[in-house]
């Protein structure tokens, strides 16, 4: 089975569990949904059913792989599949709105359609929702024990997104910001909901201790290198990939691996630092930044830093001492995130 034949099977799967988990509401909280589905690609502003413009569905793809290739039913681990991917939404809504980004997938954001106070809402009952769709691990046949362990790894998952959350807004105000924090925050922010896709995955078909410390910390560097894509093409992504102009992380302030890297590189990062303490920066800004950041080489670095957490995540696979199509789908999805930037 391919990691394309691997989407194809399992995303309807995964659609369909997360379309059960917004069941049709009454009649005065449609347009709750209705937000909520137009945040998840399902409706346009005015809910009415378009073509899906969600996400990859990486996460939950990530949690029925695992499951597979440990051993497990991968439609057993729908619940938990869906729980990290409603979650994962519950954070793009609030961080929409807590970074003011206007567009999200080439469309307005939640909080650019309907205002803040019912962005803050939907994401709430998207966390809300998460918990739900997470108890139908037990109508799987998975043990109360078991179930009980996947709660307690999906809310510490929460909570370190949350605290990883808390040090990039902190990071906004500090031009001092070292790789080691910027490495502490993205284990929090991104990296703890792919360690715990990874993690349920394996429980639903496991409690092997060591299998399941493996394939969490393939998850985990999985989610570090993703990260660190996702650093370099928010600021030299195309826009026909990113849904964002070219440098938009630079216009942003956003203090990414490739600024934090740059900022500390003496001279050229004094230059940058004062480039950066401006409150708001013109194209001519924009272009010194990129070439300060060619100068100093922080695109290679950066490179090199996520292909080290890729080999990472790679290790941690084969640790296991499985092998079988769905391990090896796990392979090609670990390419598929890293080659993103290339």
């Amino acid at each position: 089975m391919s990691l394309q034949s691997a989407f194809e099977r399992y995303l309807p799967l995964i659609e369909a569990e997360l379309r059960q988990a917004l069941a049709t509401p009454p009649p005065p909280l449609a347009p709750f949904y209705g937000m909520v589905r137009y945040h998840l690609g399902w409706v346009d502003e005015g809910f009415k059913l378009i073509e899906a413009k969600g996400g990859k569905r990486l996460r939950p793809l990530l949690c029925l792989l695992v499951c597979e290739a440990a051993g497990g039913d991968p439609e057993r681990a729908l619940p938990a599949a869906a729980a990290v991917e409603l979650v994962h939404n519950f954070s793009l809504v609030h961080d929409d709105i807590e970074d003011a980004s206007p567009l999200r997938r080439h469309r307005p954001t939640v909080w650019k359609v309907w205002g803040v106070p019912q962005a803050i809402n939907v994401g709430d009952g998207l966390f809300a929702l998460a918990h739900l769709a997470l108890q139908g691990l037990a109508e799987q046949g998975v043990s109360a024990s078991r179930a009980l362990t996947a709660f307690e790894v999906f809310d510490r998952a929460c909570l370190a997104l949350t605290e990883g959350q808390y040090l990039d807004l902190s990071f906004e105000t500090r031009l001092d910001v070292t790789v080691e924090e910027y490495l502490q925050m993205i284990r929090g922010k991104t990296a703890a909901l792919f360690a715990a896709s990874a993690h349920l995955g394996v429980l639903v078909a496991s409690d092997d201790p060591e299998l399941i410390a493996h394939y969490h910390s393939f998850g985990e560097n999985l989610g570090l290198a993703f990260q660190i894509v996702d650093d370099i093409l928010g600021i030299w992504g195309q826009e026909s990939v990113t849904g964002k102009p070219v440098a938009d992380d630079i216009r942003q302030k956003k203090k990414s691996l490739p600024i934090i890297y740059a900022l500390r590189q003496k001279a050229k990062g004094q230059g940058l630092g004062e480039i950066y303490s401006k409150d708001v920066l013109t194209d001519e800004d924009v272009r010194r930044a990129m070439a300060i950041l060619d100068e100093v080489g922080a695109r290679q670095y950066t490179e090199r830093l996520a292909r080290d957490y890729h080999r990472r995540a790679l290790a941690e696979l084969e640790a296991t001492g499985l092998e079988n199509e769905a391990q090896a789908d796990l392979r090609g999805l670990a390419a598929f995130l890293i080659e993103r930037a290339y």
